[in-house]
């Protein structure tokens, strides 16, 4: 259940950047997850719920954007949507990819209130 040290790391890192501008509150927190990043969304909501009782981001929500896996040959050069992880190009069925989305996990941005 790494999905709690990682809420309580985003949690940290809001507050620490609440602080340093001196942020009102902060009412959304989004965070982008691939599809390769190894975190279970729903994991991640519950902790994130869990820990933030008691702190000045009680009440914030948690907006979680899956991000799913894109890939470039680096054979014939085409972008393309992995698809059941089956890494290989549907153009050229080459395995020489690169994989150029879906290994996110960072806080995208905040709402605070105005």
């Amino acid at each position: 259940m790494h999905e709690l040290s990682i809420a309580t790391s985003i949690v940290e890192t809001v507050l620490q950047e609440m602080q340093r501008r001196q942020l009102p509150a902060v009412e959304t927190i989004a965070v982008r997850v691939g599809a390769l990043s190894g975190v279970v969304p729903e994991a991640l909501e519950f902790s994130f719920s869990a820990i933030i009782n008691g702190t000045p981001l009680a009440g914030t929500r948690l907006a979680i954007e899956q991000v799913p896996l894109q890939g470039k040959c680096r054979n014939c050069g085409l972008d393309f949507s992995v698809v059941e992880f089956i890494f290989a190009c549907p153009h050229c069925r080459s395995g020489q990819i690169e994989i150029t989305k879906g290994e996110e996990l960072e806080i995208a941005y905040l709402e605070v209130s105005s």
